[in-house]
Parts: structure tokens; C-alpha cells; sequence
């Protein structure tokens, strides 16, 4: 009984509590200087395929776009439609005065589309990264995790500079693994 309850107290202190594997993008202005970033960025990722979305409109009324079939606004006097969409992903939403933010990586795809919309501007930038992912495991009983090696990195130029690769490696240590630099920073 004694040597189970040791095994076990074992187990738990082995494994790392900090296992979430992100990669983590740090804020630059144009020069180099870290900056913390004084607009909103909400970052959206290209999924692949489409989804279809329910468009319902009724005279005097806003129009209202759901996921799913709503039969309840039929019912009220409605018109439904559908159109199909990209299938977006919000990552991160609004995010203001920030230094740096964390992204998960796509497990099974060799490539991430990352869309930047920004609150003062209606340019949006795009960020593509091309990556091999692979199963990691320190130890058995705590499980695989999925870490990330960056190949390349390539952007547009609406509110960013430009990107660098600062540690290929994305793990769950948290260090920084790209640079964006801004133009025009708003602090």
C-alpha cells in the first residue's frame, strides 16, 4: 500500500503544469524598440472549407445571420436564405494594449493563415507560417503534446513592418518565437 501511494505522488510532480503549447508573438515598432501596441487587434485563422450561414430578413426589421436554421424566426414572418463562408476562427479577440500574444498552432496542417483586423484602420494584414508539428513526450504518464519547428514566416504591410522568426521552436516554455515589427505604432 505504501509503495502504490508513493508511485502515485510520483507520477503527479513529473509532469509539468504549464503544458500548453502556444506560439508566442512579440510587439516591435519599425526601429527594433519593444512597444506595447495601443490599438485593438483581433486575430481570425483561415480553416479550411466553408460553412454554410442562415440569413433572415423581414420588413422594418435587422437582418439576422445565424449558424444554424432558426425556425422560431420563420415562424415570426422571416425570410430565410443562405450563403456560404469562410471558416473563420477568432483566436483572439480585441485585444488592447498588449506586448505580445499567444497562438496555438494548427496540428495538422503544415501551413497557419493568421488575419490581423485592427480597431483604427480597415486594412487587415495577413501572416503566414509555414511549420512542421510533431508529437513530444517527456514522459509517459504525462501524455504527447504537439511541438511546432518554424520553417518560414511572410506578411502584408497594412499596420506591420515586417516579421522574424526569433525561435523556431514552439513548445510550452513560453519564449518568444516571432517579431512583429508595427509601422506607424499607435501607443
Amino acid at each position: 500500500m505504501g509503495v502504490t501511494l508513493l508511485m502515485v505522488g510520483c507520477y503527479s510532480n513529473n509532469c509539468p503544469l504549464n503544458n500548453t503549447v502556444t506560439c508566442n508573438y512579440y510587439f516591435y515598432d519599425s526601429e527594433g524598440t519593444a512597444i506595447t501596441y495601443g490599438d485593438t487587434i483581433t486575430v481570425t485563422t483561415l480553416m479550411p472549407g466553408q460553412k454554410m450561414m442562415y440569413i433572415y430578413r423581414k420588413l422594418g426589421n435587422t437582418t439576422v445571420t445565424k449558424a444554424y436554421q432558426d425556425t422560431t424566426l420563420i415562424n415570426q414572418g422571416y425570410t430565410e436564405s443562405t450563403t456560404w463562408q469562410r471558416n473563420d476562427t477568432v483566436l483572439i479577440n480585441k485585444l488592447y494594449g498588449a506586448s505580445s500574444m499567444e497562438i496555438p498552432m494548427s496540428y495538422f496542417h503544415d501551413a497557419d493563415t493568421l488575419i490581423f483586423t485592427y480597431g483604427s484602420i480597415s486594412l487587415k494584414d495577413t501572416i503566414k507560417i509555414q511549420h512542421n508539428s510533431y508529437p513530444h513526450v517527456e514522459l509517459p504518464e504525462c501524455g504527447t503534446y504537439r511541438y511546432h519547428t518554424l520553417k518560414s514566416i511572410t506578411t502584408t504591410d497594412a499596420a506591420i513592418d515586417h516579421v522574424e522568426i526569433s525561435n523556431p521552436l514552439v513548445n510550452y516554455d513560453g519564449s518568444e518565437n516571432i517579431k512583429i515589427f508595427f509601422n506607424g505604432v499607435v501607443e
